[in-house]
């Protein structure tokens, strides 16, 4: 158990079940050819998932301090694992996930995209070393690795099997693609900021230098619900446009009671919010609407299917 602790493993289950959603329950679905074999995108899955890990790890490596007044119960690395450990299931982890990349990136012929793996593990690096110390810099990456785990799967499952004959239909998925990557983005930057505002006790002690730190945990707080009102905007013309417009009436309520509606919530709850309970809160809030968002492209998928 304390392994599973160390690499979080219910975050990992949860991109892996997001990047199967959109492989199984849109992209199978729609009538264009795919790049890679099941088995190929399992490695993709599993690359991405590795890589993820190496992440926590090494975050948990150097947030002993922190997470030690934050989250003295999450706390791992020196409890139950040593650091010298710790080091060593990160540098597997990075090297497994890196070489799949490799890997996969011979198979659709195109080598370069190895590079994408590399990035994404030396940007999982320098956020736990560096990055996350600098104000609002840290949260961005954070949210656009989210974003870019989504992408990837148009990077290699759509992108390799464009011609010029299916450009236009292969161009509109990745659209959509890009769309919920963005939503993605948004959602998790500003969750990314409620959990500075949780855990300032300990970045404070540390020296982080964080947004709630930096100008208070209140003007942290309205910041973040200046931005919450962003994809708030977005989301409602999203779905009149595509939803509405489109007749998806199934989708349109569901957007509603499961994105919108959380969201709405999210913003009024984070108005009075003061404790660190109450943020911890408003965070697992925002987890569930970027969960409950994905889950979305299940429910077009059907609701097509069903209504075609």
């Amino acid at each position: 158990m304390k392994y599973l602790k160390l690499i979080r493993y219910q975050n990992l289950l949860m991109l892996a079940f997001m990047q199967l959603l959109f492989r199984y329950a849109f992209l199978k679905q729609q009538d264009v050819p795919l790049a890679l074999a099941d088995w190929q995108y399992g490695l993709l899955v599993l690359s991405t998932i590795l890589l993820a890990a190496a992440g926590y790890v090494i975050n948990n490596i150097y947030d002993v301090a922190t997470d030690s007044i934050n989250k003295p119960n999450d706390v791992v690395v020196g409890k139950g694992i040593s650091e010298t450990a710790a080091y060593n299931i990160y540098i597997g982890l990075n090297i497994t996930g890196v070489a799949i990349g490799f890997l996969l990136s011979n198979i659709i012929m195109r080598p370069m995209f190895a590079s994408l793996f590399i990035l994404i593990a030396s940007l999982l690096y320098f956020y736990a070393t560096t990055l996350k110390q600098i104000m609002i810099l840290g949260n961005f990456v954070v949210a656009l690795l989210l974003a870019v785990s989504v992408i990837i799967i148009g990077v290699f499952d759509l992108f390799p099997a464009t011609t010029s004959e299916n450009q236009a239909q292969m161009a509109s998925l990745f659209s959509i693609l890009i769309d919920y990557a963005l939503f993605a983005f948004m959602i998790n930057f500003i969750r990314e900021i409620v959990k500075d505002i949780e855990d300032v006790n300990g970045d404070y002690n540390q020296g982080i230098n964080t947004l709630p730190i930096a100008i208070g945990i209140s003007r942290a707080a309205k910041i973040a619900l200046v931005f919450s009102v962003i994809p708030l905007i977005l989301l409602a013309v999203y779905i009149k446009k595509y939803f509405v417009e489109n007749h998806l009436f199934i989708v349109t309520l569901y957007a509603f009671i499961f994105v919108l509606a959380p969201l709405l919530y999210f913003m009024v709850k984070l108005f009075s919010a003061k404790t660190q309970k109450e943020f911890k809160h408003l965070s697992t809030v925002l987890k569930l609407i970027i969960f409950f968002g994905i889950l979305s492209i299940l429910v077009i998928a059907l609701n097509i299917k069903y209504n075609a």
